[in-house]
Order: structure tokens, then C-alpha cells, then sequence
């Protein structure tokens, strides 16, 4: 399994020649290496729906027909649209062609660009060729997520740090704590001004406190 960061909170999971996007934000993702027009997925899982998650989905779908898998009101919206969704919702979990995939909650909001109710913001859990990937979304802190640590053993755990719309370091680290992954990877910081934070701040702070981390370079891909 290959696993790129495209920036902010987006990813690219390539898997037994399946491809999946997370939060596809390209086109006006200021540090993604590449744009909606090079990929092609087969799949897209989505968080949330503000703009910097729901990205380029509705081009995306329309160019290459994936399934959509999100929560139950943003899945009814994208088939508004016209594109394929599974709709899913917090705490739900189902095997998919390529893995398993659980939602858990996330403290945040959701509304689509057109003014729409997306239903609650998530986190994702994956199950991908025997690794567990929890990518939390967009959130604050949330003492369930040691529960999540405990049910799950989770081996990657994608977290932001940038604060204002999210957690922030400090709290990241607590989150980290909670959950103890085998590694953290620090997402949706320096896109932009107002989330601008220090990577290797975090990554000193979590591994004084016992954890791992590895900071992804935008566009870096990892195989696992």
C-alpha cells in the first residue's frame, strides 16, 4: 500500500490496483503537488463538506465516477449531483473492494459550498491490507478518542495541528496520547496563513512524551 500526502487534510491511497482519495482539496490547495486532473480514483471518502475537504469532488465525480463513501446527508447531496455515493454515518462500518471503513465522530461543522446541511463531520478509520489508518478529520479534542485508541490498535494516525479551525499542537499532542498510534502524521497546517504551524514542534513534543512521528512533505508518498 502507497500512501500520499497532497497537502492540508488530502490524501491518495494507492491499494491491490485500487485508487482512493481523502478530502480531495486540489485545485485551490496552495501546496498540493498535483490537481483534480491527475487523478483517478476509484473511490473518495469524505469527512466533511466545507470547501477545503469536499474540494474538487463534484470534478473529480463527474471525470471519473468513483463511489463517494460519507456520512448519510452529504451521500444524498452527491447523488443530487448526479454521482455515485455510500452512505454511511458515525460509528457505522463496512468492507468495501479495497478495505474497511468506520466513521467516528469529529467536533466541527458541515455544510456544503451551496448552503446545504452535510449531516455531522467525521473521522475515518481504515482497515487496508492488515494496517489501521485513523484519519480524524477535522476536530478539537475529544476524550472518546481513547476509546478509539483502545478499541483499535490504530499504526497511523493523520492529525491537525494548525489550530483556529482545529486542534492545535498543544492539543494534538493530547490527542496522540489518547490514542497512541505506532505513528502520528501532523495534516491541515500551513495551507494558509491563519493554520500556519511548526511540524517539528509537534514532532518534538509527542516523541518526548514516548510517541513517533513523521512529518510528510506535501506530495511525499510512503509505502506501508
Amino acid at each position: 500500500m502507497k500512501i500520499r500526502y497532497l497537502g492540508h487534510s488530502a490524501f491518495q491511497i494507492k491499494t491491490n490496483g485500487y485508487e482512493i482519495l481523502i478530502d480531495p482539496f486540489l485545485d485551490d490547495n496552495p501546496v498540493s503537488p498535483i490537481k483534480s486532473k491527475d487523478v483517478h480514483p476509484d473511490f473518495v471518502i469524505l469527512t466533511h463538506a466545507h470547501g477545503d475537504h469536499l474540494g474538487d469532488s463534484i470534478k473529480i465525480g463527474n471525470k471519473s465516477n468513483p463511489l463517494f463513501i460519507c456520512v448519510n446527508e452529504l451521500a444524498e447531496w452527491l447523488k443530487s449531483k448526479g454521482l455515485k455515493a455510500h452512505n454511511m454515518h458515525i460509528g457505522g462500518s463496512r468492507n468495501f473492494e479495497f478495505g474497511k471503513v468506520k466513521f467516528t465522530i469529529a467536533h466541527h461543522g458541515s455544510i456544503t459550498p451551496d448552503g446545504n446541511y452535510a449531516g455531522e463531520p467525521a473521522g475515518v478509520i481504515l482497515n487496508i491490507e492488515n494496517k489501521t489508518i485513523y484519519h480524524t478529520g477535522d476536530t478539537g479534542l475529544f476524550y472518546d478518542m481513547k476509546l478509539i485508541g483502545e478499541i483499535n490498535s490504530i499504526d497511523y494516525m493523520f492529525v491537525p495541528i494548525g489550530d483556529n479551525f482545529t486542534m492545535g499542537i498543544d492539543d494534538a499532542v493530547k490527542a496522540v496520547e489518547f490514542v497512541k498510534p505506532k505513528i502520528a502524521i501532523p495534516i491541515h497546517y500551513n495551507t494558509f496563513e491563519i493554520i500556519k504551524a511548526d511540524p517539528e514542534l509537534f514532532k518534538q513534543k509527542i516523541e518526548a512524551n514516548g510517541f513517533n512521528c513523521r512529518i510528510m512533505k506535501f506530495g511525499e508518498e510512503i509505502e506501508v
